[in-house]
């Protein structure tokens, strides 16, 4: 080789040499940034959006998934408390077993790369049309694989055995980090907002949420109803049978209660031995079947104690409907009149012989009541 041919050799080989730092930085910026993004997140859902579309439409991939080991259902019951369902995430597989989804998460300690292969790892993504190539990233917490963060292209050489997988592994790691946050903090906030001796929501939970569902009715217009369930001569349990076969009490009407309920239904401790339960979607005919079936599964069946006693207990159920002037007055005051319409009704079946269900309609004009 002469020297000008040498020359040539190796301009070439330096633009190569820089065309590959320029692109080594380039993906250096876009990994950091989406790193940023994680660690910025404010909430569970923006952290499980950031993770899934967020990461599909920085990186420009076919086909995402994020897989998540929730054997307890822990997650998607904080997910619930937030307000958005589960089934808001479609790329989110959550699964009690990792191992039962692929054979490759069995000793998955690093992130794996190559060629996708069908029907092999068809469980790995909701979208499998047109993948050439895959990359799964284990995603661990206090030293246990928690879930992976499944990447799919429809180019064959995206993701190849031979590539260097340190960005995405350190991306991987710091998902783990982010999602445990997350779920501590929502834990946390939870914790806040539920009543410690029955485990539902408490009052603060139902002042927050109350706007939100009003908001969400009023721009899908939709129906929204309210129950207030208070339960019957509770002071003469506790004068009986004392406070801690009150607290029994109260407890066990929690779980029948919460029975009833769909999972969109929120239930909430209102005070003392009454519950307040606001019930997106529902008219007001579906509004009354409900109440009436938690009155019975309330008066048809004792209380054990735990001294051997039973004792029966029936309730009074006020019913709200939703209200006529939805999306034209302000959320505030159709939560108040919401709430106050059903404390009227419960205060009327209490007043009318107890165990019953009684309800108000527009205007708080007195509808009609159903005696049992």
């Amino acid at each position: 080789m002469d020297l000008e041919q040498e020359n040539r050799f190796l301009r070439q080989r330096l633009l190569e040499l820089n065309r590959e730092a320029q692109n080594n930085e380039a993906t250096l910026k876009r990994f950091h940034s989406r790193e940023l993004e994680l660690l910025t997140c404010d909430s569970l859902p923006e952290l499980l959006n950031s993770l899934t579309d967020g990461m599909q439409n920085s990186f420009q991939i076919k086909s995402i998934q994020l897989t998540l080991k929730d054997s307890e259902h822990e997650i998607r019951h904080l997910l619930n408390n937030t307000g958005i369902p589960e089934d808001a995430f479609p790329n989110i597989l959550f699964v009690d077993d990792l191992e039962e989804v692929n054979h490759r998460y069995r000793n998955l300690s690093s992130p794996w790369l190559g060629p996708f292969q069908n029907p092999e790892c068809n469980s790995l993504f909701r979208d499998t049309r047109e993948l050439r190539s895959i990359a799964i990233l284990p995603i661990h917490c206090r030293n246990e694989m928690i879930g992976s963060l499944n990447l799919g292209s429809s180019s064959s050489d995206r993701f190849t055995r031979h590539h260097a997988y340190d960005f995405l592994a350190r991306l991987a790691t710091v998902a783990g980090v982010c999602l445990e946050n997350s779920i501590n903090r929502e834990r946390l906030i939870i914790s806040g907002l539920t009543d410690p001796l029955t485990e539902l929501h408490n009052r603060r939970y139902l002042d927050r949420r109350l706007d939100e569902e009003l908001a969400r009715a009023s721009r899908y217009h939709q129906p929204m109803s309210c129950l207030f369930v208070d339960a019957d001569h509770f002071k003469k349990i506790n004068d009986t049978y004392g406070h801690k076969a009150g607290d029994t009490a109260l407890r066990e009407l929690a779980v029948r209660i919460r029975s009833q309920l769909r999972a969109n239904d929120i239930a909430t401790r209102y005070g003392g031995e009454e519950f307040a339960l606001l019930l997106p979607q529902t008219t007001l005919d579906e509004a009354l079947l409900l109440a009436e079936r938690i009155r019975l599964e309330i008066a048809n069946t004792p209380i054990p104690l735990d001294d051997g006693n039973d004792i029966w207990i029936t309730v009074s159920i006020g019913v709200s409907e939703t209200l006529p002037m939805l999306g034209k007055t302000p959320h505030k005051e159709l939560g108040d009149h919401l709430l106050s319409s059903a404390d009227e009704a419960v205060y009327l079946a209490k007043k009318n012989g107890r165990n019953r269900i009684e309800f108000l309609q527009d205007e708080h004009t007195l509808q009609t009541s159903l005696q049992f």
